[in-house]
């Protein structure tokens, strides 16, 4: 008998509402192919099950646990009539949905079956072809892009940026819906020359609307229980209203700019 598929989950969260329409089911998957150096939740990046510090129950733990599909299904499906009733559904993010591909789209598909809406949030980082079973199974398309320029994209995120790019080209020729959003880091892309360039590369791609995320301090404490350096230890959050003056000047390009 063949050994039912499972992956890999760190965190499942009921009731969100910051991760498409309505209220949502968001499920977490461990494994990230990027290291981002400001990411909010490094736990995220590694495949694999591992432990972390606890702070309240002063002990250590291990984040991240298997599911198989009926498993995350049942969690889904108790709040069914949420969904119904604020046009909500799921979301799958993480780390990155596409480094557990097959079983990240075996779930969506289910999802769909049973009419519940999908969104995922991607870095859109993988091959083309990944990319696009991704787009087939996915109502809305959150896509995050860290700069406009491949070598300091490299220097933070230790990846480069032309397969998201051609991915973003293959999602808005597809026609599918496709909201961006840009992680404003101190130091990396928080200039209004990086902001004129970021407009220029959205135009240029056809983007209609975008995102700002204002950098914060949420996942910090993590990198300590995680025995981990973080780099951004000492930079000041960022406020929403520090991004207007960015957000004005990407609007200059025709694009629909909102901020988090």
């Amino acid at each position: 008998m063949m050994e039912e598929k499972k992956g890999c989950v760190f965190n499942i969260q009921r009731f969100s509402i910051h991760d498409g329409p309505g209220i949502r089911t968001t499920i977490f998957f461990k494994g990230c192919p990027l290291r981002c150096t400001w990411c909010s939740n490094p736990e995220s990046q590694r495949r694999a099950p591992e432990p972390i510090w606890d702070n309240i129950k002063k002990k250590e733990i291990i984040t991240g646990d298997y599911y198989t599909i009926e498993e995350l299904m049942t969690t889904i499906r108790k709040d069914l009539d949420y969904y119904h009733e604020s046009g909500g559904g799921v979301t799958v993010t993480g780390g990155e949905v596409l480094a557990q591909k097959d079983f990240v789209l075996a779930l969506l598909q289910a999802c769909r079956q049973e009419g519940i809406h999908t969104t995922c949030e991607t870095s859109a980082y993988s091959s083309q072809k990944d990319f696009q079973e991704l787009l087939e199974n996915t109502d809305l398309l959150i896509m995050d892009i860290k700069h406009y320029d491949d070598i300091q994209h490299l220097s933070k995120t230790h990846v480069h940026l032309s397969p998201i790019l051609k991915n973003l080209d293959q999602a808005v020729h597809a026609q599918r819906k496709v909201l961006i959003r840009i992680p404003i880091i101190p130091g990396f892309n928080d200039s209004l020359a990086d902001a004129e360039r970021f407009g220029l590369l959205l135009k240029c791609h056809n983007v209609q609307q975008v995102e700002l995320l204002p950098f914060h301090q949420f996942g910090k404490s993590k990198y300590k229980y995680l025995n981990r350096t973080y780099e951004f230890d000492n930079v000041p959050q960022l406020t929403s209203a520090d991004l207007i003056p960015y957000s004005e000047v990407i609007k200059r390009y025709q694009v629909d700019c909102l901020i988090a």
